[in-house]
Order: C-alpha cells, then structure tokens, then sequence
C-alpha cells in the first residue's frame, strides 16, 4: 500500500509545483523580452525622428530622394547614428522607403528581408502600427527579434525604421532568471517529497500496527491488541473496533478452550468407570467374546481421546516457561526414552547433526512436542527401517527434524497433517486419536515455533519443528 500511495502523493505534489512552476517561468520570459521590446522601440522612435527631416523634400523640390547638401547632412548623420548603434549593439538597423529600398542601414550590404518576422513588423509599420508584441523568444531558440517603428510626416508613413536583433543576451538573462526559479523547484519537490513520505508515514502507520496484531492473532497471540492513538480518525476508529472484536474473538476461544477442558476433565471418572464396570462384566462373560472386547478396545479408545482433547486444552491455555535450553541434549534424551520402543519393534532409531545447540523455549512444552512426533514416526515405520532426529543451528532459528521410514502421505493428505480428529484412511487402524500434531503444533505455537510436514527421500515423512534461538 505504501508504494502505491508514496508515488500518488509526490505525483500530485510535483503537478502542482510544475503548474505554478511553469506559468512563472513563462512569466518571467515574457516580462524579460517586453523589456527588450520596449527598449528597442525607443530605439526606432528614436530613428524614426531623426529619418523625418530626411524625407523632408529640399527646396523647390517634392521628390524626397532628390539630393542636396541639406539632405545630405542629415541622411549622413542618421547612417552614422545607425552605423555607431550597429557597432556598440549588435544590432542591424535600417531606414527603408515605402517601397522597400534603403534609405540608410547598417550594416550597409543589410536589405529589407523577403519574408519572415522582419517583414511582418516592416507591413504592420506601414499600417502605421508599432510592434508591439514578437513571439516570444526562449533559451532553446535561435532566434532574432524584428522590431519597426513608422516614420511619418504631414500623416503619412513614408518610411520605416526596422531593427533586427540578437537574442543571445535576452536568452541568458531568461536563464539567468529560471535558475534560482528551478532551484527553487526543486527544493520545494524535496520538501513536498519529505511531506508526502512524512504523510503516507502517518497514514499507514495504524494501518502497519493492525496488520501486526491481525497476524498476531492469526498466530494464536490472542492478547495482541493496537494502540488507537496515531494516524487519521477513521483508522483510530477502526482501530478500536478491532480491539473489540480481538477481545471477543478471545472472549469466545477461552470459554471454548474451558469447556473442552472441563468436558474431558468430567468425562474422565464416568468413563473410567463404565470401564471398570465392562471389566467385571467381562468376567461374567465367556473367554474370547469378540463383542466384549469390541467394546473394551472403543471405551480405551474413548479414554484416550479424552486424554489428548484435555492435553490439547492444557497446551492452548497454558503459559510456555521459555528459558534457554540445549535443544540438542534435550532431543538426545527424548530419543534415548524411546529407544526401547524401538528397538522392540525392530526400528534403528538415532541422532545426527549437532550435539550442543541452545534455544529460546519451555523444555517441557518441546519434550512433549518431540515425545508426539517421535511416537508417529515409530507407529508408521515398519520394522527394518529407520527414524532419524537430527539438530540443526540456523542465524535466528534451530530446526529439528524427525525423519521416518514409513509409507508416507500424499499431497492432499500433507495439506490436511494437523487437523484435529484427522487420520488418513490407510491408518485406520494404527492406534491413535488424531489430535497429536495438534497438540504438537499447540505447544510449540505458544513458544514462538512452528511445526511443517514434507515428504522424505526415498519414502516417508520429515516432520520439521523450528523454534526461535532468542527470546526477541
């Protein structure tokens, strides 16, 4: 959710930078080239005046190009005003007649040019019109500015000055003016990035410590609850609805786990003694009724479904005693108890892997848990085969497996090892309740382990237990 929500924000926070970014920076060219503008139409307003007393026709005279000594000085001064403008500027300006010709420029080889901007402004003067406002010009554009002022008399334009300008300077101060823009850009986009990390931080934070309780619980953590005092009202709220129902999810599952409890503790006596009942009426009874013994072998099974259902609620009700223990003499030792076992039925039971491997756990509750998966292993190993115990240090972790010979499970069968009450059909008639692994995967599930089943190569089952090496 974080990066979906982490990009969104800065996304939103960097368009509107970039749509108030944007206009500025045009802004900021346009007022640059106006300035240029207005500057250059001072100048031709400026030629503009002096070109008049050069269209005045001398004496006697109505045709303006005619010359005379008057004329002369005067269209002499302008070139030269032109030619000293041309030289401290750059600038190419020049005084041009109605029908195009050169009146004066400079450059002197500079003529009215055939199209382009320069001649759009040299018609818009002729309107009698100045120019007013050149496409703008930016940094990326090599371009020139036309600028042309009408030169009139007695109301008529009779000439026009044009100047045609280089932008390197105007590009350079538009440069100029964007870099400390840009740099301000960018530094509000690291600060909108700060903000927008900031917020999905505040955002999501609740959303991070539900996600953790909710995986809690689902780990059998029951009293995992969240603190509803960060992040906006809505996730607060949401936040106390989940401790509520954290607490009567626990509420429920404690008065369940009591009641199996208590249920398999009053069952207990009854049955022990229907059982001792059926005893002495089997002593009434003919040696070698199959009905009798029927009966005895389904009360036995009965009282061991109790044990394990009362086993199974002590195991999810209890307290772990974690403390640090040495996994590996403590696995040595179970195996040593059930060596006897073993050997009775014709099975190499042994150790491997490291000796001395020390974990965070309740010795009883893993002593238990390994007394059920050593027991599985030697009642679905045939004789001649081997069960294999075997330690193993990992960085956070210490994995026990316990590896047998027998027939093994299918893949479907693996998907359900652990349900309670489940027993494969091919095992019907091993003895046993089907709350083993359940009551396995209890103890060590309140301790901070987990419990996993594989098959094993060339045929059985690995019955993996992992449990933590630190107390954290």
């Amino acid at each position: 959710m974080r990066a979906r929500l982490l990009p969104l924000l800065i996304l939103l926070f960097a368009g509107v930078l970039l749509a108030l970014g944007f206009p500025l920076a045009m802004s900021m060219a346009a007022t640059e080239q106006q300035r240029v503008v207005i500057d250059r139409i001072d100048d031709t307003t400026r030629f503009a005046s002096l070109a008049q007393f050069v269209t005045v026709p001398p004496s006697g005279s109505s045709d303006p190009r005619r010359p005379s000594s008057e004329r002369n000085e005067r269209l002499s001064a302008l070139t030269s005003e032109l030619s000293r403008y041309h030289q401290l500027y750059g600038i190419r300006a020049g005084v041009f007649y109605r029908d195009g010709t050169v009146m004066a420029a400079s450059p002197g080889d500079w003529r009215l040019p055939e199209q382009g901007e320069g001649t759009q402004a040299f018609n818009e003067a002729l309107a009698g019109r100045r120019s007013q406002d050149p496409a703008q010009v930016w940094p990326w554009q090599d371009r020139r500015i036309a600028v042309a002022s009408p030169v009139v008399r007695d109301g008529d334009v009779v000439a026009v000055v044009l100047t045609d300008s280089p932008t390197d300077q105007l590009r350079s101060q538009i440069l100029r003016h964007w870099l400390p823009l840009a740099l301000g850009e960018a530094f509000a986009m690291l600060c909108a990035v700060g903000a927008a990390v900031q917020l999905t931080r505040w955002v999501l934070r609740p959303v991070g410590v539900l996600d953790k309780a909710a995986h809690d619980i689902a780990t059998d953590q029951l009293a995992a609850r969240v603190v509803a005092s960060e992040g906006p009202p809505e996730l607060r709220r949401l936040a106390r609805s989940f401790n509520e129902m954290a607490g009567h999810v626990e509420e429920i599952m404690e008065q369940q786990r009591a009641f199996v409890a208590d249920a398999s503790h009053q069952l207990r006596n009854p049955l022990a003694a229907l059982l001792l009942r059926i005893e002495l009426l089997g002593l009434e009874l003919p040696p070698g009724s199959e009905e009798f013994a029927s009966v005895e072998a389904e009360g036995k099974r009965l009282a061991r479904v109790l044990d394990d259902l009362l086993g199974l609620a002590l195991a999810e009700h209890s307290r772990p005693d974690l403390r640090l223990t040495d996994v590996g003499a403590l696995a040595a030792e179970r195996v040593d108890a059930w060596r006897v076992l073993a050997e009775q039925r014709d099975i190499t039971l042994r150790t491997s892997g490291n000796s001395a491997v020390t974990a965070w756990v309740d010795p009883v509750g893993l002593s238990s848990a390994l007394d059920a998966v050593v027991d599985n292993a030697l009642k679905f190993t045939p004789a001649g085969e081997t069960v294999t115990v075997s330690v193993s240090p990992e960085r956070e972790q210490v994995t026990i497996v316990v590896a047998d010979g027998g027939p093994g499970l299918t893949e479907d069968e693996l998907a359900r090892v652990g349900d309670r009450f489940w027993r494969s059909g091919r095992h019907q008639n091993v003895k046993g309740s089907g709350l083993g692994l359940s009551i396995t995967k209890a103890l060590l599930a309140a301790g901070g382990g987990t419990l996993a089943v594989e098959p094993n190569r060339p045929h059985g089952l690995r019955v993996v237990l992992v449990v933590p090496r630190n107390s954290s």
